[in-house]
């Protein structure tokens, strides 16, 4: 299945709506905390992109298993995702922004890292044998 510009379009609009929710959240109750939602969303994949590739084998039989550097990644990810979802619920309990600000802030964020993994699942790059 290849990813076309209808793909694209429409990643790019949730994208923009999670976005939109998260910064709305933000300027109607005039406090910028719930933007540091935006910040942890963006930068959750970048542990598993960047650990994706350590200490494979290319001759190795064994393909249910994985290394402890992928293991690493995908464990930082998990948490920096979990304190993306967690942060907005711990201010609203605390007081420091209002209910209504960290149920936006929690559905923009959920919109914007369920676009970044739809995009790296649409246009994954498959490993051919011929390369």
């Amino acid at each position: 299945m290849t990813a076309g510009l209808k793909t694209v379009i429409l990643l790019s609009f949730v994208l923009a709506v999670g976005f939109l929710m998260i910064i709305l959240s933000c300027a109607l109750w005039s406090n910028w905390l719930p933007l540091f939602v935006a910040l942890t969303f963006v930068v959750a994949p970048l542990p598993n992109a960047l650990f994706s590739h350590c200490g494979a084998e290319d001759f190795s039989a064994d393909y249910g298993e994985s290394s402890g550097p992928v293991d690493l990644g995908r464990f930082i990810t998990a948490f920096i995702v979990v304190t993306g979802f967690s942060l907005p619920l711990v201010l609203a309990h605390s007081e420091i922004i209002k209910p209504g600000a960290s149920v936006m802030s929690l559905i923009g964020g959920g919109l914007v890292y369920g676009t970044i993994l739809a995009y790296t699942a649409a246009f994954k790059q498959d490993d051919s044998e011929y390369e």
